[in-house]
């Protein structure tokens, strides 16, 4: 069994948000929560045309980080045919929306006094 590489949070998601991009997900956005909550550090949010893109969001997040980086999800919910998936990195929270489920749930807005660490459209 491989030991879990510890990285910082804010390099985590750096690397989840280059996983996101490479599987061409869009509006990409690092929030920073720190002084917001102690549930995590950083959000990551971004969404997929459709539920295969969706899944290879998901799917690239994953591999990229337990291949690349050893660097295991501590849980995850949500599916693609719901259109919003959450992984659980500690740390970080990566949610893959629909822009469906994304209009709905309002993330930015809810967390609007969060810090914009990145944004890629």
């Amino acid at each position: 069994m491989q030991k879990e590489v510890l990285l910082d949070s804010k390099t985590t998601a750096h690397l989840i948000v280059d996983a996101a991009a490479e599987k061409k997900a869009a509006n990409i956005l690092m929030l920073d929560v720190r002084e917001l909550t102690t549930l995590t550090d950083y959000f990551v949010i971004c969404e997929g045309a459709s539920e295969r893109q969706i899944n290879a969001i998901n799917d690239g997040i994953l591999e990229e980080l337990k291949k690349k980086h050893n660097i295991y999800v501590y849980h995850k919910e949500g599916t693609p045919e719901s259109g919003w998936i959450l992984l659980d990195y500690g740390h970080v929270l990566v949610h893959i929306f629909s822009p469906e489920r994304r209009a709905y749930y309002r993330l930015e807005e809810l967390w609007q006094d969060a810090p914009t660490v990145m944004k890629m459209l």
